[in-house]
């Protein structure tokens, strides 16, 4: 599990946060695996690319889980 520090802001896009994580090479792509239905928020798929993440939300994808700190 990894986690994401938000600093000086209240949320990160969902599909920014792949692509900083270095799960997603682009953000073309983390938008594709996101429309995919690839990617869950919270145990449940998430299919909006900009899903306002925030603070103690729990991201998985391609086996790997983030926690937003």
């Amino acid at each position: 599990m990894e986690e994401f520090a938000l600093q000086g802001h209240d949320f990160v896009e969902l599909s920014d946060l792949l692509k900083v994580m270095g799960l997603c090479h682009s953000g073309g792509a983390a938008k594709m695996a996101i429309a995919e239905g690839l990617v869950q928020v919270d145990g449940h798929v998430e299919l909006r690319k900009r899903c306002k993440i925030r603070k103690s939300q729990v991201v998985a994808y391609n086996g790997l889980t983030i926690t937003v700190v």
